[in-house]
């Protein structure tokens, strides 16, 4: 029989409700919602649900064999993500891992390209060669999602270092999972930022497992906000289904990197839905224990009931933005569709600085495009 394993759950709130301490580790909440602006607050709920039926209906689309390769979801993120990138400002560089759809969204590209590129055709965000693990948009200074776990920490940091050096505005944003946290070259990241007083916030996602093994069970240091303290790096733990407080957090971390050229660690605590890619059964968790979380720590939830007690929305609002994304997802997914598969002769663009001679033969074009029309 299968084991299944129990992580952490995720704080309710970050200890700091009718004056008490907060807990250890955790920046303090300051905002108070009746006096946040109602228009920003109802993009920030529209961007949440848009995230979410973006993944779910990206999780059907791969069941019905149109996503291929690997494909990890962020549902259950999107305050994670929202708070983030509504703290972040337009100079500001992203690098993350393979769990990126959600913020090359809010970052501002459009669905269509986004799911185009999940489809690997030519109309997606990286011309249908990224696929899910390595979106990418130089204009948006969204610089990537990356295969290889820890390996964004090394160019996060040397675009931080080329920030100083050049003496450009922005901070970098290093997005990893908690398991990237034992990578070496995680380490050697947070030795060269400190050393030489680098604008990167390692902005963790720390839903309690890497894969299928729990915090507790691969990190001697559980507490992830504390790995830079060897560093003198500061670090700080935050509720990661709160979407202002990520917000709150982040904003302060940026204006910190950018006016003192320090680095920042955020262990963002959320709760993952689902396994760690789509073909993951999660039977290392307990299964009643997720559906439980799902519904306790459901970011979504969370910040329409504070909407509606602020008074910002009502079931007409949240029946609207159900229905707009619907149509925007489903537009998104037509797109992708309509979009056609990149080109035999084109295999090698991109690959190189140069163009390189076009090397296929007669015999591999016909079995290239036997396969795609779905002959053998």
């Amino acid at each position: 029989m299968t084991e299944t394993k129990k992580a952490k759950p995720v704080p309710a709130s970050n200890g700091t409700t009718n004056g008490a301490a907060p807990l250890e580790g955790y920046a303090p909440v300051m905002y108070d919602i009746a006096r946040e602006n109602a228009d920003e607050m109802k993009q920030h709920y529209y961007q949440m649900v848009l995230l979410r039926r973006f993944e779910e209906r990206a999780r059907e689309m791969y069941t019905k064999a149109k996503i291929g390769g690997y494909c990890h979801l962020n549902l259950g993120e999107e305050a994670t993500i929202i708070g983030l990138m509504a703290a972040l400002q337009e100079p500001d560089y992203i690098y993350t891992n393979y769990r990126e759809h959600g913020y090359i969204i809010a970052r501002g590209v459009e669905p269509g390209p986004v799911m185009a590129e999940l489809f690997g055709k030519e109309d997606g965000i990286s011309g249908g060669r990224g696929g899910s693990m390595h979106l990418f948009d130089a204009s948006k200074h969204f610089m990537g999602g990356y295969g290889i776990v820890g390996g964004q920490c090394p160019l996060a940091t040397g675009a931080a270092y080329a920030i100083n050096y050049k003496g450009d505005p922005g901070v970098v944003l290093c997005q990893v999972g908690d398991s990237t946290t034992n990578i070496g070259a995680w380490y050697e990241s947070l030795n060269l930022a400190a050393l030489y007083n680098l604008p990167v916030i390692f902005f963790i996602v720390n839903n309690g497992f890497g894969m299928g093994t729990s915090v507790e069970e691969h990190s001697s240091e559980p507490d992830l906000w504390k790995k830079g303290d060897s560093f003198r790096i500061h670090g700080e733990r935050v509720d990661g289904t709160d979407v202002l407080a990520v917000r709150d957090a982040a904003r302060r971390l940026r204006e910190r990197a950018e006016k003192e050229r320090k680095p920042a660690i955020m262990d963002v605590v959320s709760f993952r839905f689902i396994g760690h890619s789509v073909i993951d059964s999660d039977r290392y968790r307990d299964q009643a224990e997720v559906k439980a979380n799902r519904l306790k720590f459901d970011p979504i939830t969370k910040f329409e009931q504070q909407l509606r007690e602020a008074g910002m929305i009502d079931d007409a609002y949240v029946k609207e933005i159900g229905d707009r994304v619907e149509g925007e997802v489903q537009a998104a997914i037509d797109f992708a569709d309509k979009s056609p598969a990149p080109k035999m002769e084109d295999m090698y663009q991109y690959m190189y600085a140069t163009d390189v001679p076009n090397i296929i033969s007669d015999a591999e074009r016909e079995l290239f495009e036997a396969r795609l029309s779905g002959g053998k």
